[in-house]
């Protein structure tokens, strides 16, 4: 199975609290099918079928994911690394 980089995960684990803060202010159309996205996103990148199992596997990834130094991490987190 292929792993999804850690920076990707993290980008996509940011995402989604923010889709879910955004639909937490007042339900809209697109931020609900961005939302819907984001768990489609995760669910596959992670190889599980609910976003609580994503998250979790995600989460996990992350925290034995080895990058490098502390600003590698940042730098791929933000998506400005190698």
């Amino acid at each position: 199975m292929m792993m999804t980089h850690p920076a990707v995960l993290a980008r996509l684990v940011e995402e989604y609290e923010m889709e879910v803060r955004l639909q937490a202010a007042g339900p809209h159309a697109p931020v609900r099918r961005q939302l819907e996205d984001v768990v489609y996103t995760l669910c596959v990148s992670t190889g599980t079928r609910d976003i609580d199992a994503a998250l979790t596997a995600a989460r996990e990834r992350l925290r034995t994911a080895w990058l490098g130094g502390a600003g590698d991490v940042e730098a791929a987190v933000q998506g400005i690394g190698p």
